[in-house]
């Protein structure tokens, strides 16, 4: 492409974690990107957007208006997750290459009408799971990939503890999707990067105990069955008063289990039982702005698919799919 640069439009600059301007320096750092436009319902944001990112931004506190303007080729959605889908769908009918903050969207069905929307326009849709690159999930990959532990066979997965829900949107089902789909996204990603053969089947158990004023569930567990025989366990929980490790994993000639700082490693060699201590690698979250770029400007394969996220959230959809039902579920689109 003659085109060197992509201009960017961050549509959401919300207060919380700032994740605006961590999306621009992001992207920017890469070299290739620049944000031109910024668009808030709350124009007081607007107004930090332009101290942030600089008085040439452009704002608009309507998508239609941004779009109409139309002046960027990238649309980066950080927005509440019930909103992720219906924008992401406007934005790449308007011919934009988008990006959402993780999650996708809240079901298979919204992430079908996002794949099937960015085909239709012949324009690129990926989802910001940047923590593909981060140190401790690179050092597993390179364990697992190292043969050290053999063949993967069951990992149990563990996020929360006992805490008070704070109250605001990700509390609230309507607008989050519930609590699986919080943390539940990074981890059901990585575990999808570790075990990747296609999943037969997910059983969920969801439970609504104690923190009754917000709508969100207490704690949920999912069971995702591969069909090369592997299981995986996901329990989430704001119930949880004793944890467990985040991470632990059989295979057949080893186990990994996470410690706070490394991974303790659990094998044999020359038929000697030995336990070891793998630290973390650094994180390299860069790669994932870079690929986008390479991706859009240069043709090259896009690492983060919308398939692959769709994925993500079919376990988690699915989870809760089949709590209701009392039995496992099988996910759309796995058999593809």
């Amino acid at each position: 492409m003659a085109k060197k640069q992509i201009a960017v439009a961050l549509i959401g600059y919300g207060g919380a974690f700032n994740m605006g301007l961590h999306h621009r320096n992001a992207m920017e750092a890469t070299g290739r990107m620049k944000v031109v436009a910024v668009c808030d319902t709350d124009p007081a944001r607007l107004v930090t957007a332009k101290e942030e990112l600089g008085a040439q931004t452009e704002t608009f506190t309507e998508v239609g208006k941004l779009l109409k303007w139309g002046q960027f080729d990238l649309a980066i959605i950080i927005l509440p997750h019930n909103l992720h889908a219906p924008v992401a769908v406007q934005c790449l009918k308007a011919g934009k290459h988008v990006i959402t903050e993780k999650p996708m969207c809240l079901s298979v069905k919204e992430a079908t009408a996002m794949i099937d929307a960015a085909k239709a326009s012949n324009v690129m849709v990926s989802v910001f799971h940047n923590r593909r690159w981060d140190g401790d999930f690179l050092a597993l990959r390179q364990i697992i990939e190292s043969g050290l532990i053999g063949k993967v066979f069951q990992v149990e997965i563990f996020a929360g503890g006992w805490a008070a829900p704070r109250g605001w949107w990700r509390d609230d089902k309507a607008i989050s999707g519930g609590l699986g789909f919080d943390w539940g996204a990074h981890f059901m990603y990585w575990l999808l990067q570790i075990v990747p053969a296609p999943i037969a089947d997910v059983t969920g158990f969801c439970r609504k105990l104690v923190w009754h004023q917000m709508t969100n569930e207490d704690h949920l567990q999912a069971i995702i069955r591969f069909a090369d025989g592997t299981v995986a366990e996901f329990e989430q929980s704001q119930i949880a008063r004793v944890g467990k490790p985040r991470w632990r994993l059989l295979g057949d000639r080893g186990a990994i289990l996470a410690q706070s700082d490394h991974w303790q490693v659990n094998t044999e060699v020359n038929g000697l039982a030995t336990e070891m201590k793998v630290p973390f690698l650094p994180g390299e979250h860069h790669k994932f702005y870079e690929n986008i770029a390479a991706h859009i400007l240069d043709g090259a394969k896009l690492i983060i698919t919308a398939e692959d996220a769709r994925r993500v959230i079919g376990i988690i959809e699915y989870a809760e799919r089949s709590a209701k039902a009392g039995k496992a579920l099988k996910i759309p689109h796995e058999a593809e």
